[in-house]
């Protein structure tokens, strides 16, 4: 239901509280940095739009009706509601310039967003960041329920629907068991080959998933996962264990293949195993203030 068309704006209301305060509708234009002449005017204006006379003017002064007296009391409530109401958006402003909401897949959340997050403190100490990690389809998710500011993904593409900034590249890389036959290959592995052989796999939604999905339909239909598992780690201890191999980011593999535990196969075509993170926002709400300061550190390093 909307207003009344009688409904007097609140500055000339303020102005007429003034009067009933000093007393004088000169004092009262001068405390609202106003010619005398000026203030009579708000004020007639709102006696005609109101259909009342609410102040007796004279030449030692204007003082209220009683109707003005009436409409003064009315008005001092509404006006300490509007005060509030524009004190408590002030407010939010103020949080949120110093609140950062960050979504990130699992494998930038593990791996980039520390050191982000540390350059981000150095930059602007005062920010409060709070991280929610899923997978690429959540995180995207996240961003458009406006859970999240700023997200960060992983994929062959954007998410529907958002805005994005490439903030970098990734490798992935194809590995097994010390074990298994491909560790002990002399030629490396073509791509149908890889798309014939049942995978481990990350669950739909993931960046990953839809990454190494997408490159295996280039050979043709890819075979059945032999497994579908929830998180990277589960996924390297099914590999170390010899069930299969796997698709992963180098990032998340480094240390296993430091160590041994697990062996790279290389792919004939190894340009094929880039990809992209990308931070990704709402088309209408760009990255403000902390996100944007963020997204530019980001895209710097």
């Amino acid at each position: 239901m909307g207003l009344p068309s009688e409904t007097p704006e609140l500055r000339v209301l303020d102005l007429l509280v003034s009067v009933a305060e000093t007393g004088s509708l000169g004092q009262a234009a001068g405390r609202h940095g106003i010619s005398q002449p000026a203030a009579s005017m708000r004020i007639s204006a709102l006696e005609r739009r109101l259909r009342l006379v609410l102040l007796e003017r004279g030449p030692t002064g204007s003082r209220l009706t009683p109707a003005g007296s009436a409409v003064v009391e009315w008005a001092l409530p509404v006006l300490d509601a509007a005060r509030a109401l524009v004190s408590g958006v002030a407010a939010l402003h103020a949080d949120q310039e110093g609140r950062l909401r960050v979504a990130a897949s699992m494998t930038i959340a593990d791996h980039r967003v520390p050191g982000w997050l540390m350059a981000l403190r150095s930059a602007a100490p005062q920010v409060r960041v709070a991280l929610r990690v899923g997978n690429s389809s959540q995180v995207a998710d996240m961003v458009r329920r406006r859970e999240a500011d700023l997200g960060f993904v992983e994929g062959p593409r954007a998410p529907t629907g958002l805005r994005s900034r490439p903030v970098g590249d990734d490798e992935l890389v194809v590995v097994v068991a010390p074990g298994h036959p491909w560790a002990r290959r002399r030629q490396p592995l073509t791509l149908g080959t890889l798309a014939a052989t049942p995978l481990i796999l990350r669950e739909q939604g993931s960046g990953t998933r839809d990454a190494v999905w997408e490159l295996l339909r280039r050979a043709g239909e890819p075979a059945q996962p032999a497994a579908e598992l929830g998180s990277t780690a589960a996924i390297k201890a099914a590999v170390t264990a010899g069930e299969a191999p796997a698709v992963l980011s180098r990032l998340v593999v480094s240390a296993e293949l430091h160590d041994g535990r697990l062996a790279a196969v290389p792919l004939a075509e190894p340009a094929l195993l880039r990809r992209q993170f990308r931070a990704v926002w709402l088309r209408e709400t760009p990255p403000a203030g902390p996100a944007a300061t963020l997204l530019a550190l980001v895209t710097r390093r």
